[in-house]
C-alpha cells in the first residue's frame, strides 16, 4: 500500500498543477489564501450552526433555519477547501504522505469530522425546530467543534514534522 501511495504522490507532483504549486514563487501562497478562505467559510458556517445548537447567539432563527440558510455556503466552502488542499498537497505530496501530523489529519480527524458534520446537519432539521435544543443536539454540536479543533491542530503541526 505504501508503494502505491508513494507512486501516486510522485505522479501528482509531476502534474502541471503540482509543478506550478511547487515551483512558482506566487502559486503556493495564493493557493494557501484560497484554501484558508474556503476554510473560513466552511468552519464559520459549521460553527454558526453548532453554536446555535448549543444555545449561543440570537434566538431569532431556530437551528433548523440556520442549517437550511447556511447549507449552500457550507458546502461551497468545503469545495474551496478541498480544491485548495488538493493543490497544496499536489506540490509536495511525497513529503506530506510521510508526515505523521498529515496522516492523523487526513486519515482520522477529517473523516470523523466530516461524517459527524453530515449527521449534525441532517439531525439539526429535527433538533432545531424550536429555540430550545435537546441535550443530544448540544452534545453533537460540542463534539463537532472539538473534532474540527483536532483537524486544525493537526494541520498546524504539519510543518513541525
Amino acid at each position: 500500500m505504501h508503494d502505491i501511495l508513494v507512486g501516486f504522490a510522485k505522479w501528482l507532483e509531476g502534474t502541471p498543477w503540482g509543478l506550478m504549486t511547487r515551483e512558482s514563487v506566487w502559486a503556493y501562497p495564493f493557493v494557501q489564501l484560497i484554501h484558508f478562505t474556503g476554510l473560513s467559510i466552511w468552519l464559520g458556517t459549521n460553527f454558526a450552526l453548532d453554536l446555535r445548537l448549543l444555545g449561543v447567539g440570537s434566538r431569532r432563527a431556530t437551528a433548523a433555519q440556520v442549517a437550511q440558510e447556511l447549507f449552500a455556503w457550507n458546502w461551497i466552502g468545503f469545495a474551496i477547501v478541498l480544491t485548495g488542499g488538493f493543490m497544496l498537497f499536489s506540490g509536495i505530496a511525497t513529503a506530506f504522505i510521510g508526515n505523521i501530523a498529515f496522516q492523523w489529519k487526513l486519515g482520522l480527524f477529517i473523516p470523523l469530522a466530516l461524517i459527524w458534520h453530515v449527521v449534525v446537519q441532517r439531525k439539526a432539521r429535527d433538533w432545531g425546530q424550536t429555540s430550545d435544543t435537546p441535550g443530544i443536539a448540544r452534545f453533537a454540536a460540542l463534539t463537532e467543534i472539538l473534532l474540527w479543533v483536532c483537524v486544525i491542530t493537526a494541520a498546524v503541526q504539519i510543518p513541525n514534522h
